[in-house]
């Protein structure tokens, strides 16, 4: 534009709300201020009243200045968007008679030039030109800077917000079925799985996600797409997928490329117009068999809640390939069942034959067959006579592919062993299909499809049993049906000895069932009838592993949790984590181990109990492995612990398995809801050393997340092993830590008379730590009481005895307290002065979690006394540390501190997020395991409802201030209460 010419004003809304004029950026002010601006930029050329203008930005919560605060955002927006100059009728935004509006002309608007370039795309698009739509509709999406109205508050910028980011999704997904469409499938494919999967339940979505599946070759893929959607849309909204969808899935099944995939991708329906004759010296082709031949086995039983992996088997191959799809799973599961049943309704499909071979690998008394034998009966099977049937395994291979080279057959191959026995099978034929059943993943076979077939849900396993027992007796006895199908595991093989047990027992109850499977070591014997036996087709899985998985095998039915990772085993085997490692993948390729999640473990139940009674053979290894395990759980708990090393001065030494705490902590996380069942695993196993080691040393663990009573519990659980345990320093550690439980679960009393029987045996047995940790522990309940004056002398005692132990977290938790308690008493410089040593002797001892709270105390002290900016450098550093060692309760009152801080030195912004923060990390919590939830949550309230009030809030800091008062038992914190009330009244009179 010419220098006389004024340059043209851009407003950009499509991510952060940017207006330039010309190359000049300009500076729109606060956020509210923005967002005015893009309530009325929306809406070129026509205007907005007031109250709409309000209702759009504020909603609700409207500024208590009411209409007077428009004026001065509009004023402020026309001194940033005009020219200097500028005459109120030229201006960027018009006013008349309670309105505002942006002008028409000499502005552009990102959003308007969206929508323009999109009608383009769409009427080139129209007119058949996909290459120029596809152009077109990149340089749309390239409008979008990240989130539309980032960071603006209000109900019309939300709404906006989340109208742009679906346009957005939607132009993603045309842009993307352009290249579907050009024949650029792979390009199109990363682009939707992405799409795809931060939109699950968009079914348009997934219905060209499916397209570009099997545009890839990837129909199996696409299917397992679609009944995914289906047990969303089914499990959480009660809903069954659209027509359309449904349309898309009926076309994947189909192959119909010209739906999938446009006229232009649709297969020639015939052949060449000319072909090369066949010469006089042309080969004859090899011979069909005179009639079609079926060998599948008849289907016999019900096959119930297979649906998703029969849908699979019978989806269509590509016609110009063999396709292979490979049923893997444990013992018993059904997968005969499922391969013959899959097999019968797709055998119209081929009309060359049928063929079944039962390769044998778990037939116990008969002879494996291989592939030689396997390819004779074959080739005689399809018309070859004997004399022409070769007898080396290469020969017969390519006389096999050589007679099925112009057949379509499907192939059945069952219980095969390996992957070597099945790739000389594979008949030569386009079209044709091969289904392998095997309890080993056949990872060296290349197949187009794999299931692994699991045991059935509960639901499906019951109605199994109504089906071979009665509905009628099932009826009457629902819970005891549930239970039989829990103890059964869903196992198809033990529901069906258990409903045939049943059917030739008509005196029996499914009570009575139960009763005798209750007991572990007799379930498998239970589940035995007739030739059939549960624990011989484990037995079969067994006898094929190597020595060393047979080992591995053994050992992780003694695991004191149901879910492992591979450094359980290793202990248990004294082995490399490496080494165990591949031992337990090797066994989830034999179908015996279930991989829940990556790099977790866990068996089967009724595997379990096999692998248990295969351990009692060898006592001596089962003890050892049972040992091992368990001392892993004490290292763990005693690694992860805040007390650092120091802490525990009897017990077994490290194992070596963690080089860090933090490795210790994570390995417990994983183990999450079952530690507290190693402890009962310990003292089931008559191990009280070990089960009062665990304890205590989880003890911490449990503490750190706010998980009090699943530390009781454990505790519970230790107590009565303490008496007949070696280490006799058990007998007041576990009831100190009971009385530390005790402090946390707001039970200051009673945890009170737990330390004072701890300081009582303590001295029986002249164990001064624990005397030490016992007298801390009083004084805590006296302080928590609100008795500071009582809390002084026991814990002054503690510190002593700790300074001479050397034990530098005990001294740096008793000065904790003591310093607490000093200033309680207005006694601040000996406060600060005890902190200070606190904080020293717990950066000594190195653990994040004692550093961080002996920070936070000292920082309390600062801002009773108004330094604020001496608190913010403790409190950030607290905050770094807490959150590294995973204390969820203490990183949410710390986070509120900070902000109190930021607070002082007049940082709003800044303490308005740190108390939302800290609100949400306590909301984390369940209230049933943090007692003192209410209490924090009130003290964080009242804390952001100052924030609010002094940053000219007054709407939000009266909300947060009522919430307070209308907890329940707000009555019960009185300190709380009364801040919450004195906020209120602040406010209504400002």
């Amino acid at each position: 534009m010419d220098g006389e010419t004024p340059q043209r004003l851009r407003i950009e809304l499509l991510g952060p709300v940017r207006a330039w004029r010309g190359t000049t950026p300009l500076a729109l002010g606060p956020v509210r201020r923005q967002a005015v601006l893009a309530a009325m930029a929306l809406r070129p050329g026509s205007t907005v009243s007031h109250d709409d203008l309000l209702d759009a930005v504020w909603g609700s919560a409207l500024p208590g200045s009411g209409h007077r605060v428009l004026p001065s955002y509009v004023y402020a927006l026309r001194k940033a968007l005009d020219p200097e100059g500028t005459g109120y009728e030229e201006s960027a935004i018009r006013s008349s008679q309670g309105r505002y509006g942006m002008a028409a002309d000499g502005i552009s608007v990102d959003a308007a030039e969206l929508t323009e370039r999109v009608g383009e795309a769409r009427r080139v698009r129209e007119s058949g030109d996909l290459v120029t739509a596809m152009a077109r509709l990149t340089d749309a999406l390239a409008l979008f800077r990240g989130e539309p109205l980032a960071g603006l508050p209000g109900p019309f910028a939300q709404a906006e917000r989340r109208r742009l980011a679906q346009r957005r999704r939607t132009l993603q997904s045309e842009r993307l079925e352009c290249l579907l469409l050009l024949g650029r499938a792979a390009e199109a494919l990363e682009g939707l799985a992405a799409l795809s999967a931060a939109e699950p339940y968009d079914e348009s979505l997934l219905a060209l996600h499916m397209r570009a599946l099997y545009a890839n070759q990837r129909q199996a893929e696409a299917l397992n797409a679609y009944q995914g959607m289906r047990e969303r849309l089914r499990e959480e909204l009660g809903v069954s997928p659209g027509e359309a969808l449904g349309r898309v899935y009926e076309a994947v099944l189909r192959r119909d490329d010209e739906l999938l995939l446009g006229p232009a991708a649709a297969r020639p329906a015939t052949l060449p117009a000319a072909l090369p004759a066949a010469g006089p010296t042309a080969l004859p082709g090899p011979a069909r068999p005179r009639t079609p031949v079926n060998q599948l086995p008849g289907v016999t039983g019900v096959l119930i809640g297979r649906e998703r992996e029969r849908a699979l088997l019978a989806a269509a191959f590509p016609s110009d390939s063999v396709g292979v799809a490979a049923v893997d799973g444990i013992a018993g599961v059904g997968k005969s069942a499922l391969v013959v049943r899959a097999a019968q309704e797709s055998r119209h499909h081929y009309p060359d034959g049928c063929l079944f071979v039962d390769l044998r690998a778990h037939s116990p008394g008969r002879q494996r067959l291989s592939p030689q034998r396997v390819l004779r009966r074959l080739l005689r099977t399809i018309g070859t006579a004997d004399s022409e049937v070769p007898a080396d395994l290469d020969e017969l291979t390519a006389a096999w592919r050589s007679a099925t080279g112009s057949l379509r057959l499907l192939l059945v191959l069952d219980d095969a062993l390996a992957s070597a026995q099945i790739r000389p099978l594979i008949p030569a034929g386009p079209g044709s299909m091969v289904i392998v059943a095997s309890r080993r993943r056949l990872t060296g076979l290349d197949a187009d499809r794999r299931i692994t077939l699991e045991p059935l849900e509960t639901g499906h396993a019951q109605t199994l049993l109504g089906h071979l027992v009665g509905e009628e007796r099932t009826a009457r006895e629902q819970a005891a049906t549930r239970e039989l199908a829990r103890l059964c595991g869903g196992l198809p093989l033990a529901l069906r000895i258990a409903g045939t047990r049943l059917q030739t027992r008509p005196v029996w109850t499914f009570a009575h069932l139960v009763d005798r499977m209750a007991d572990d070591d007799r379930r498998l014997g239970e589940l035995r009838a007739g030739d059939r036996s549960v624990e011989a087709a484990f037995r079969l899985s067994y006898e094929q592993l190597t020595p060393a998985q047979q080992q591995g095998f053994r050992v992780l039915g003694l695991t004191p949790t149901s879910e492992f990772d591979a450094l359980t085993p290793a202990a248990m085997l004294g082995r490399p984590a490496r080494e165990a490692e591949q031992i337990l993948e090797g066994l989830v390729d034999t179908s015996l181990v279930q991989q829940p999640h990556p790099g977790r473990y866990r068996l089967h139940d009724l595997v379990r109990a096999h692998a248990r009674r295969l351990a009692q053979v060898s006592p001596a290894e089962a003890g050892a492995a049972r040992t091992a395990v368990l001392r892993l759980y004490v290292d763990a708990g005693r690694s992860s612990s805040d007390w650092g090393s120091g802490g525990f001065p009897t017990g077994p030494a490290a194992t070596g398995a963690f080089a860090h705490w933090s490795d210790a902590s994570g390995w417990l996380n994983a183990a999450d809801a079952e530690l507290a069942d190693v402890v009962g695993h310990a003292a089931g196993l008559g191990e009280a050393d070990l089960a009062c080691w665990i304890a205590e040393a989880l003890t911490d663990h449990f503490v750190r997340r706010g998980r009090y009573h699943e530390g009781r519990t454990a505790l519970e659980i230790a107590l009565p092993q303490a008496d007949r345990a070696g280490d006799r320093r058990m007998v007041p550690a576990l009831r100190n830590c009971m009385g530390a439980i005790g402090i946390y679960q707001g039970e200051p009393a009673r945890a009170r008379a737990t330390f004072a029987e701890a300081l009582r045996l303590s001295r029986q047995h002249a164990d001064r730590r624990e005397e030490a940790r016992a007298l801390a522990g009083i004084g805590t309940a006296e302080l928590n009481v609100g008795r500071p004056d009582l809390a002084v002398a026991p814990v002054t005692a503690a510190v002593d005895l700790a300074r001479r132990l050397e034990d530098e977290w005990l001294v740096a938790m008793a000065l904790c307290v003591l310093g607490t308690a000093y200033r309680a008493l207005g006694r601040t410089g000996d406060a600060l002065r005890c902190l200070d040593e606190a904080a020293v002797r717990a950066e000594a001892n190195g653990r994040p979690t004692m550093i961080s709270r002996t920070l936070s105390c000292a920082a309390e002290v600062h801002l009773g006394l108004g330094r604020f900016a001496e608190a913010k450098e403790l409190l950030t550093r607290a905050a770094q540390l807490v959150e590294q060692a995973g204390d969820i309760p203490l990183t949410a009152i710390t986070l509120s501190m900070l902000g109190t801080a930021e607070l002082g030195e007049g940082n709003l912004e800044a303490a308005l997020a740190l108390h939302q923060e800290a609100l949400a990390r306590l909301q984390s919590l369940s209230p049933l395991n943090e007692p003192h939830q209410t209490r924090m949550e009130m003290e964080i309230r009242g804390r952001l409802g100052r924030a609010y009030s002094a940053a000219g809030r007054v709407r939000e800091a009266g909300q947060q201030f009522r919430t307070v008062l209308a907890f329940p038992c707000a009555g019960a914190y009185p300190a709380e209460r009364a801040f919450a009330i004195a906020g209120l009244r602040d406010c209504e009179t400002s």
